[in-house]
């Protein structure tokens, strides 16, 4: 077992005997340090609680505290430490006197028990208890994989009775729901047998891709979740138009399906720094970040609002800019671009030497230049490894200084908040330059401009193409919001581009969209780039083989 892997599994195993020892506290102390009514919080068990947004005061004089965005470098399949990062850095400033919170969204099953493993951190920045929030935490992402396969289950169940809407079964495009990795369910029959139908194609996606998982961290309030949930399409009549879950009557069941899943969830780093862990869409397949509700609920009870986005600067600080923020003037005011040595090191892959940092550091320089085109000064935090060697520590920075870019080591794995000072007096130092995030393109503008902007001014392609399905979607006018509403890319997180074996900082590259997705209720359009699969497959190898329980039947190997 890795030196992870024991660290966070000691953390949860021990997790009671440590609140006795002044380790983790009860989550009614951490609530009452940020000034929580008792009638905003409600305690799930002793270390967790959920919180009513609509009952958390309003900041008065004070000022909201603003967003620190963490992003990072385009990552290995192990990541590269964002929330490592995130953790620690919300602990560091703390320590420097600010009132912190730590923005995460759930972690997901799949990857848990696929390849990359939990998503609590880990060493001595983690969120606790973390085998808790890496094994369904308090049941939001099954009650969005209910809601979601309620409304499956709702649209073939009218098909059954007579099919009264008219749904046209060939346009039906809502898939079944599933918070696993399997790729044996990416395409289905379903209907089988006597009585059992009609007969039908379908399919099924992971539940952090699931439009249901996008509208419960855009809402405000149940009203407005009950509103976005009745806009979601299934699929045409015969006349060509829209059937969607209200038009079935499917938007209240599947809101009191999420009636607790709104509220976010309150937890602590082993320091006492509160985190709150809510939402769970994927940055690769979604937009990658934590809740409205959350962010808001942070900012008005800190001054410095810490929040992870998933993947790279292309992927979730994108559509964090573009896409989540927007709507409810959420916009970062600084960020964090987190790399580390064998990230660099990542890029050389199919190179003459596999330790140089050439490719890594070019890759670096457009994530650099990407949160620019933001409007942001990033600081770059260098995640810190044992086997870090001087000589590339010093390239780096020197690289670094030449594109007159903050460097701060960061230790939090090792040393937990006492590893990130230096990287949170460059946040604090960031944060007073009144910087405040722009979308490099306007919702209000035709689609094939929005994705060429992307594409050729985050990825560095040379431009768009789409497959003929997608070009049909878009010329037959099945599309009729495209040039009204962000556009959300779906693609590979392995590389700048949409092939994931293309490493470094490619160039000379064109961006391939397979076919659009339309998500009236989330209020944007997806467009699958590549070769993307909505549903993840498990590696040769997944990380489930190692996972077990000890004597007492507490979780080991979840990391």
């Amino acid at each position: 077992m890795s030196h992870r892997a024991e660290t966070v599994g000691r953390r949860a195993r021990t997790g009671e005997e440590d609140a006795g020892r002044g380790g983790l506290r009860p989550i009614e102390g951490i609530a009452r340090d940020l000034g929580l009514p008792a009638d905003a919080w409600s305690p799930y068990g002793r270390w967790i609680a959920k919180i009513d947004a609509g009952r958390v005061p309003a900041n008065g004089s004070r000022a909201l505290g603003k967003i620190v965005l963490v992003t990072g470098m385009t990552p290995t399949g192990g990541g590269v430490g964002k929330t490592v990062t995130t953790l620690s850095l919300a602990s560091a400033l703390h320590r420097l006197g600010r009132r912190a919170i730590a923005c995460l969204r759930q972690p997901s099953l799949g990857p848990v028990f696929g390849i990359k493993g939990g998503g609590a951190g880990g060493g001595r920045a983690t969120v606790e208890p973390s085998s808790e929030v890496n094994l369904g935490l308090t049941g939001d992402l099954d009650a969005v994989t209910n809601a979601h396969n309620l409304l499956a289950s709702l649209v073939d169940n009218h098909l059954h009775h007579g099919n009264p809407l008219g749904l046209d079964t060939e346009s039906i495009d809502w898939p079944r729901a599933l918070d696993l990795e399997d790729r044996a369910l990416r395409q289905i029959e379903i209907g089988q047998g006597p009585g059992n139908g009609p007969a039908r194609r379908s399919s099924f996606l992971i539940t952090p891709a699931s439009e249901v998982t996008a509208i419960l961290g855009l809402v405000r309030s149940p009203s407005e979740l009950r509103e976005r949930l009745d806009r979601i399409e299934v699929g045409r009549d015969r006349a060509g138009t829209f059937v969607t879950a209200g038009d079935l009557g499917a938007g209240g069941a599947m809101a009191a399906l999420l009636r607790h899943a709104v509220r976010p969830n309150l937890l602590q780093t082993p320091e006492g720094t509160p985190v709150l862990v809510h939402g769970g869409p994927f940055g690769n397949l979604s937009y990658g970040t934590t809740t409205v509700a959350s962010i808001e609920i942070a900012r008005r009870l800190a001054d410095v609002v810490v929040v992870e986005a998933g993947f790279a600067t292309d992927l979730g600080a994108e559509k964090f800019v573009d896409l989540f923020a927007p709507p409810g003037d959420l916009e970062p005011s600084a960020a964090v671009l987190v790399a580390s040595l064998p990230g660099l090191r990542a890029h050389a892959a199919g190179t003459a030497d596999p330790r140089d940092l050439a490719p890594g550091l070019e890759n670096l320089d457009q994530h650099v230049a990407n949160l620019r085109a933001f409007g942001l000064a990033p600081v770059v935090a260098l995640n810190r490894f044992p086997d870090d060697r001087a000589p590339e520590l010093a390239s780096v920075r020197s690289r670094l200084a030449e594109a007159s870019v903050r460097l701060e080591e960061s230790a939090g794995f090792a040393r937990g908040s006492a590893g990130s000072l230096e990287l949170a007096r460059a946040v604090v130092a960031a944060l007073g330059e009144g910087r405040i995030a722009r979308p490099i393109y306007r919702p209000r503008q035709p689609l094939r401009t929005k994705l060429e902007t992307v594409v050729r001014q985050l990825y560095g392609g040379d431009g768009v193409d789409l497959d003929p399905t997608a070009e049909e979607q878009l010329t037959s006018g099945e599309l009729p919001e495209a040039d009204l509403v962000p556009v959300c890319l779906a693609k590979t997180p392995l590389s700048l581009s949409d092939d994931p074996k293309r490493l470094g900082r490619p160039r000379g590259f064109r961006v391939r969209v397979r076919r659009f997705v339309r998500a009236a209720g989330a209020g944007y359009l997806v467009a699958l780039l590549g070769d993307i699969q909505t549903m993840p497959g498990l590696p040769r190898a997944p990380r489930a083989l190692r996972i077990a329980t000890d004597a007492s039947g507490w979780p080991e190997g979840v990391a």
